[in-house]
C-alpha cells in the first residue's frame, strides 16, 4: 500500500505502535503527561518521542497518535485541545525519526494540520464520515484506515444488534471503500479495520475474529486493534495491565486469518508473534513445494 510518498510492503505483517496523547484512554492515557500531578493535561513531547524511539527499535514501522479517547463512554474533546495534543508530537516525530506517522482522528482540521506536519495515514474510527474529513484526506494525499463503528464512542455500545455481524461489517466497509474510490481516492491508500470492541458484544468480537478472512474479499490490507481490549479482559478475567498474553493469542489468530497490520501497545511481543507466524507460513510453503 501507499503511505505518504512511500510504498509499504505487506507480504510480512507489520506493527503499528499506539501513542495515546490523552488523559483518559482506557490503557495508557496519562503516561505522557507533562505534569501528572495537575488536572490540566499537557503532553510531554520529549517523553512521547522517547516512547516512539523505543517502539521503532522494537520493530514498529508505523506509530498511531491519538488525541481523543474513543473508548466506550468517552467524552469528546474540543478542536483546539486535540490540535494542541497531536500536532506538536507529529512535528517532533517527523523531524527526528524515519517512521511512518498515523493520526487517530476524525476531525478535518486535525487531518489537514497532521498532513502538513508530515503524517501519512489517517486512522479514523468513523471511516471518514464526518463532514469534510474525506476532502481533507484527498487534499493532503493521505492514506486512510476505515473502521466499522455504529454511533459515537460515547453511545456505541447501545448499537450492538446484528443479524450477521460479519456480513454487516463487510457490507459497511465495502460501501465506504466504493464511496472513497468514487471521490477520487487511490485504492492503494485504503486500509480496513473491522472495529473490534466498537459497537460489538464479546460474542460479536470473536465471531469477527473467527471469520476475519471474509474481509480478504475486499482485496485491501486488514488492520486489527485488539491490544488490551475488553474482549481480552472478559475472556481472561484479567485487568488492563495483565492482558498481554491474551492480546498476543488473539493477534496470532488474526494473523492466521489474514491481518496485515497489527495496532498494539506492546510492540516487542507482537513482533515475536509475527515472526513465529511467518516461520510457520514458511514451513507450510516448503511442505507444499515437496
Amino acid at each position: 500500500m501507499k503511505l505518504g510518498g512511500r510504498q509499504l510492503q505487506l507480504s510480512t505483517p507489520v506493527v503499528m505502535g499506539i501513542l495515546n496523547v490523552t488523559p483518559d484512554s482506557f490503557s495508557d492515557g496519562s503516561l505522557l503527561a507533562l505534569n501528572p500531578s495537575t488536572k490540566n493535561f499537557q503532553v510531554d513531547v520529549d517523553k512521547a518521542l522517547r516512547q516512539v524511539i523505543r517502539m521503532q527499535q522494537e520493530g514498529a514501522l508505523i506509530v498511531d497518535i491519538g488525541g481523543e479517547s474513543t473508548r466506550p463512554g468517552a467524552e469528546p474533546v474540543s478542536l483546539q485541545e486535540e490540535l494542541d495534543r497531536v500536532i506538536p508530537v507529529v512535528e517532533r516525530i517527523t523531524a527526528n525519526l524515519d517512521i511512518l506517522v498515523s493520526v487517530d482522528t476524525s476531525t478535518p482540521q486535525v487531518i489537514r494540520a497532521a498532513g502538513n506536519a508530515g503524517a501519512a495515514l489517517v486512522n479514523d474510527v468513523r471511516a471518514l464520515r464526518r463532514e469534510g474529513a474525506l476532502e481533507a484526506v484527498l487534499e493532503n494525499n493521505l492514506s486512510a484506515c476505515l473502521m466499522h463503528m455504529r454511533g459515537e464512542p460515547g453511545t456505541m455500545q447501545q448499537h450492538i444488534q446484528y443479524t450477521d455481524v460479519v456480513e454487516e461489517v463487510f457490507s459497511f466497509l465495502q460501501q465506504r471503500v466504493k464511496e472513497l474510490i468514487s471521490a477520487g481516492m487511490d485504492r492503494m491508500r485504503i486500509v480496513v479495520d473491522p472495529g473490534f470492541g466498537f459497537a460489538k458484544s464479546l460474542e460479536h468480537n470473536f465471531e469477527l475474529l473467527d471469520r476475519l478472512d471474509r474481509l480478504l474479499a475486499l482485496e485491501l490490507p486488514i488492520l486489527i486493534g485488539v491490544s488490551r481490549k475488553s474482549m481480552i479482559g472478559q475472556s481472561t478475567g484479567r485487568p488492563v495491565n495483565q492482558r498481554l498474553a491474551g492480546s498476543i493469542a488473539v493477534t496470532a489468530l488474526a494473523l492466521e486469518r489474514g491481518a496485515g497490520i497489527v495496532r498494539t501497545h506492546d510492540v516487542a511481543a507482537t513482533m515475536d508473534a509475527i515472526r513465529v507466524h511467518c516461520q510457520l507460513k514458511k514451513a507450510a510453503a516448503g511442505k507444499e513445494r515437496l
